[in-house]
């Protein structure tokens, strides 16, 4: 998947029991869309059952109930749906580490494995939106003008509005360094530069080193 356009990807998020799958959290919720140019041209989101009931702090905060959860498939049938999804293709989350924890350990458990390269949003608005208050997903959403299209913390929500963010920022920079194309490796090398080195970064991408 090396060379392939920032702008078709595959954007997701993942809601879940906690923090930590290492200590027994799981995944209640996956939603994604599929970005081919620039456009959402597929979306996935599933409800999951984890096997045990959620806190109510987990309710309140996504909105995901137990009785929504109640008679939904396991996260392994999940899991070996999306897995097929998302084959082929790079991936981007909004602190991505967390989500990618998560994906790594529910598809393991499907017996799935994914390949692909994996970008987090959050780090590059870092450098991208660096005047933001903070850079949380709903802070940047109102500070880059981008519609909400949905609740925050409902999965399919998340990853539409984070597909949005993605797009404003990678329009920016073809914008602001005229840069026509930009490639995910571009994206992801970006992300880990120190943010005090992003104009110089930017700027020989536009002048094509």
């Amino acid at each position: 998947m090396q060379g392939t356009l920032a702008d078709s990807v595959v954007v997701l998020d993942f809601e879940t029991t906690g923090l930590s799958p290492e200590y027994g959290d799981r995944a209640i919720e996956i939603g994604a869309v599929l970005l081919e140019r620039g456009v959402i041209v597929q979306r996935f989101q599933k409800l999951m059952n984890p096997g045990f009931r959620i806190s109510p702090f987990i309710e309140s905060y996504t909105g995901i109930t137990n009785a929504m959860l109640k008679g939904q498939p396991c996260c392994e049938k999940v899991m070996a749906e999306f897995s097929e999804f998302i084959a082929g293709h790079n991936i981007v989350a909004h602190n991505a580490s967390f989500d990618r924890r998560f994906l790594d350990f529910e598809l393991k458990r499907a017996r799935r494995v994914y390949e692909g390269a994996c970008c987090c949003s959050l780090l590059v608005s870092r450098r991208i939106y660096q005047d933001s208050p903070n850079h949380r997903l709903q802070t940047l959403v109102s500070h880059a003008g981008i519609p909400e299209t949905g609740m925050f913390h409902r999965a399919l929500a998340d990853a539409e509005m984070t597909a949005n963010l993605w797009l404003s920022m990678i329009e920016r920079i073809r914008q602001q360094y005229r840069v026509p194309m930009i490639f995910f490796d571009q994206m992801s090398e970006l992300s880990r530069i120190d943010k005090l080195y992003t104009h110089r970064y930017l700027t020989s991408l536009g002048r094509g080193g």
